[in-house]
C-alpha cells in the first residue's frame, strides 16, 4: 500500500466512527431506552451477563435486556409482567 492509499483508508475508517457516533447521539436523543419489552433475540443492546450486545436475549420480554423506543412511551407498553421500565427489571 502506498502511504496515499493508506491515509485515505483511515480517512475514510475515521468518517464511518464519527457518522455511526453521530447517529447514535441522534437516536438517543428521541428515543430511550426501555427495559422488559424485547422479545428473545430482538433487544438493542445490554442483555447482562453472559451477553455481549444487540440480539442476545434469550428469553421474550428479559427485564434486563432493553430496546430504543419513542421517548416517552415506555411506561404505556404492555407486556405479560407489566409496562416497560426504564431501569433493568429483576425477573
Amino acid at each position: 500500500m502506498t502511504m496515499m492509499t493508506k491515509t485515505l483508508s483511515l480517512t475514510a475508517t475515521l468518517a464511518t466512527a464519527l457518522t455511526l457516533a453521530a447517529a447514535q447521539a441522534q437516536a438517543e436523543g428521541d428515543m430511550e431506552k426501555c427495559y422488559g419489552v424485547a422479545m428473545a433475540g430482538q433487544n438493542d443492546c445490554a442483555a447482562g451477563p453472559g451477553t455481549t450486545c444487540a440480539g442476545t436475549a434469550t428469553k421474550d420480554y428479559q427485564g434486563n435486556a432493553w430496546k430504543y423506543v419513542p421517548a416517552g412511551t415506555c411506561a404505556s407498553i404492555e407486556t405479560p409482567h407489566g409496562v416497560g421500565s426504564l431501569e433493568p427489571v429483576k425477573m
